[in-house]
């Protein structure tokens, strides 16, 4: 499986003929999400979530499908270019894209000063597992951790633990297109603790980096 790091919270990964976007948000290039068998979204604030993106990938992909939360879907559910393509994801479900499986893991956003919405985490393949905006742990293992690492809903110890909860063998940061060049630096500092606690590899792609899991 190819995993290819986009802007802020968005990753593509493809394997074989299949290919699955997650979260591609109002900060990433719509391009991330071309040609995408599926997109998944954990959540409905703009940083994970675009409707022009999902319209203009749906437009590049007759055979689009798109999995959110039921208030994502709701709010998708008017678009022409997405009739017939939306999907509801909850916790617990297991659904198949192409030769890929996918769980769904998670019900709330971790706290913020804003009104609680719904949150879902995807483990895509039985090896990668976007959390979204939560701490959410799956029952199952995740090989490849997706971390948050800056946003006004953690703070770095979480963190460390979160990662140290989920027990991956190796992650990769994501939500950090808030963050400016300092910023990342405090991130990688962030990641290399991650990495002493848990033993396991944590690292940042830039956006376009891939890498082979």
């Amino acid at each position: 499986m190819r995993l290819t790091k986009f802007g802020h919270a968005c990753v593509r990964l493809e394997e074989g003929d299949t290919t699955i976007v997650l979260d591609p948000g109002t900060l990433t290039d719509p391009s991330a999400a071309d040609g995408a068998d599926a997109v998944l979204i954990t959540h409905e604030h703009f940083d994970h979530f675009a409707p022009e993106t999902l319209t203009a990938a749906a437009t590049s992909n007759p055979a689009l499908t798109v999995w959110a939360p039921a208030s994502v879907v709701e709010q998708l559910s008017e678009i022409e270019e997405l009739t017939g393509r939306l999907r509801t994801a909850a916790h617990g479900q297991a659904f198949e894209v192409g030769g890929l499986d996918v769980h769904v893991y998670g019900e709330w956003h971790a706290p913020t000063h804003l009104d609680p919405v719904h949150n879902v985490g995807y483990r895509v393949g039985g090896q990668v597992f976007h959390p979204g905006d939560a701490f959410t742990v799956p029952e199952d293992p995740v090989p490849v951790l997706l971390l948050p690492v800056a946003g006004p809903w953690l703070k770095s110890l979480e963190v460390l633990e979160f990662a140290e909860a989920v027990g991956a063998t190796r992650g990769f940061a994501i939500h950090d297109g808030i963050v400016n060049d300092i910023g990342l630096r405090l991130v990688d500092t962030i990641l290399a603790a991650t990495s002493k606690r848990t033993g396991a590899d944590y690292r940042r792609l830039d956006t376009g980096e891939h890498t082979e899991l």
